[in-house]
């Protein structure tokens, strides 16, 4: 049976940021991640309506990333005692006001634990245990808390970060108990933060400022800092739309400003993104090996795999897709086209949707040789990558102002084994 086809957003591609793909892939291999700096930047500029925009550094997290984006004005979250050092490794100080640096979690490992202890690490609780656990360690700090307002809503089911069936946040009738908590071990609630997935819409969005609020006036005046979480959708697919950023800056400023009237001082306003800074300034670079024909699907195989992006293998997610024309010719006749990968599994499959259905894109025709670019490939992209059938970890390059610079080398088979022992 022929698979369902789904248009292609793009269908060529010779350039990333100015810088000729063909030359890329000479230079550095594949396959390969490509960020374009100046769409960070872009994105950063997007939300200056909002105090303090918090990148979720689990997104990306490569140090000359996390790098650019402190250049940029944006501090950052993180979710692990790694990603903590990462921060530091780039030039983040440990404290200050608004925190530079906070550790978001539902729990805290002995090392997470630790290192905000001895750091001076903000943090925002997801759990009443976290509250006791940190209290003892470290009384008389200032902490937020993490508020599962009691509904969710995603692009899918596993990236839905509220409700009942999501294990992130405070249950939101658990408030009093959790203050009671903090008091015990003279912890100031000073901040709140919801976030209820990634890739929710506007309304939804606008769900949670009425939650919000209405849980800061239980918590009470010592409130200082507002956090909106993220999941601001990013645009994948042609019928995707863009949200729009002035009317949710609107709806979360004047929850803030009805805030302030209520405790007579000042309430900073933050947002979380991670997805939405550094999704489309990435670009996943890898080589056409095998074009073959299982009865009336046509396959392009491709050098990268679920183990570079695991998106669509996690998620059902779409991402668009270019061909890098070796002779020139922006003029092929299309063709309904499987795109995967190497992997010795039948889930290694780029064109899928949710529940694993194979879908066909409507491509040009290419042959083996030919680069294609995974576009918007620049968040839970690297960082979800592994090792499986043994595979090094890909190459990633940054281009910034016309440079191109490899921010981390290929993994070697060397990398690939260390830390093994034949006993």
């Amino acid at each position: 049976m022929t698979a369902v086809v789904v248009r292609s957003m793009s269908s060529y591609r010779t350039q990333i940021a100015g810088v000729a793909v063909t030359e890329l892939a000479r230079q550095f291999g594949t396959p390969t991640f490509v960020y374009d700096a100046a769409m960070i930047r872009r994105r950063i500029a997007d939300l200056a309506a909002f105090d303090v925009v918090r990148y979720a550094e689990k997104a990306c997290s490569n140090l000359a990333v996390l790098d650019l984006i402190r250049r940029c004005g944006a501090v950052v979250d993180t979710v692990s005692a790694g990603e903590i050092r990462r921060a530091l490794a780039a030039g983040y100080s440990p404290a200050g006001n608004p925190p530079p640096i906070v550790y978001t979690a539902d729990i805290f490992d002995a090392e997470s634990l630790a290192l905000c202890v001895e750091q001076d690490i903000h943090v925002n609780c997801g759990s009443p245990d976290m509250i006791e656990q940190f209290g003892r360690l470290a009384p008389g700090r200032e902490i937020t808390l993490r508020i599962n307002p009691g509904f969710g809503h995603g692009h899918s089911r596993k990236t839905n970060t509220g409700g009942k069936q999501a294990k992130h946040g405070i249950w939101h009738r658990q408030i009093a108990e959790c203050l009671q908590r903090a008091e015990q071990f003279r912890l100031r609630v000073t901040g709140l933060h919801m976030h209820i997935g990634s890739g929710t819409d506007l309304e939804h969005l606008s769900q949670v400022c009425k939650a919000m609020e209405e849980t800061a006036a239980e918590v009470g005046p010592a409130i200082a800092s507002i956090s909106a979480g993220g999941g601001l959708p990013t645009v994948y697919r042609p019928s995707d739309a863009a949200i729009d950023l002035d009317a949710y800056a609107s709806l979360w400023n004047a929850a803030r400003r009805r805030l302030e009237e209520q405790f007579a001082h000042p309430v900073r306003l933050e947002v979380e993104p991670g997805r939405y800074l550094t999704a489309e300034s990435g670009f996943l670079v890898a080589e056409i090996r095998a074009v073959k024909r299982q009865d009336n699907n046509t396959f392009y195989l491709l050098d990268a795999g679920f183990n570079n992006l695991a998106r669509p293998i996690l998620y059902g997610a779409y991402h668009p897709m270019s061909i890098v024309p070796s002779n020139g010719d922006a003029a092929r006749p299309e063709q309904d086209v499987i795109v995967g990968g190497p992997l010795c599994e039948s889930g290694d499959i780029f064109t899928q949707e949710a529940g694993g259905v194979v879908v066909a894109r409507r491509l040009p025709e290419a042959k083996v040789g030919e680069l294609m670019v995974i576009e918007c490939a620049g968040a839970y992209g690297f960082v979800m990558g592994s090792n499986y059938n043994s595979r090094p970890l890909a190459a990633e390059v940054l281009i910034e102002n016309g440079g191109c610079h490899l921010i981390r080398r290929r993994q070697t088979f060397e990398d690939l084994i260390r830390g093994e022992t034949i006993p």
